[in-house]
């Protein structure tokens, strides 16, 4: 099986070799940069699974370390009254979008970082917030690759989340790694 794993940024996994020299994409922070590396990428190394690793914000729950995402969902499209939110108007592409795995974990994606409360984020069921996963999980759905997701809580998506991120954002590599050569 052709494997690529994706991340935005190396602070996220580092820059020390993968197991079986995986190739890693960078994707670049937020929606549009995902998009555009991520399908560059199917074109380049044609994979069957995309495993993407990064960093997330906790919305509520008790989700810490490093979690394996089932569905994602996509937290800053508002265009209503035209779609309800998290839809994208005059589009017959999927608003949730799953996974190869069975997590229970539902990740929000958006171009904003979180820092406080979004009442929508707990009806919809998210667990986590992240600004690539929908991208990423809707270019795979558009090529006919898999993939699967796993994400570092690295804070609270609360008004501390920048500086606990900033400090917290290289601690889930090891994990990752560790998951990563086990397979």
């Amino acid at each position: 099986m052709t494997l690529l794993i994706a991340c935005a940024l190396p602070e996220e996994l580092g820059n020390k070799p993968l197991p079986n020299n995986t190739p890693v994409v960078w994707t670049g922070v937020g929606k549009v940069n995902t998009a555009i590396a991520i399908t560059r990428a199917i074109a380049q190394h044609k994979p069957k699974l995309i495993i993407n690793f990064g960093t997330a914000g906790r919305i509520g729950g008790d989700v810490q370390g490093l979690v394996e995402v089932g569905q994602v969902i996509q937290r800053d499209m508002v265009a209503e009254p035209l779609a309800p939110r998290g839809q994208t108007p005059f589009d017959k592409a999927l608003s949730v979008l799953c996974s190869q795995s069975q997590a229970a974990v539902v990740c929000a994606s958006g171009d904003s970082f979180v820092t406080q409360h979004d009442p929508w984020l707990i009806e919809q069921g998210a667990h986590v917030v992240d600004m690539e996963l929908f991208a990423l999980a809707m270019a795979c759905h558009q090529h006919g690759v898999a993939w699967r997701s796993f994400k570092y809580i690295t804070d609270d998506a609360n008004e501390e989340a920048g500086k606990d991120w900033a400090t917290q954002v290289s601690l889930g590599q090891q994990l990752f790694r560790r998951w990563l050569s086990d397979i």
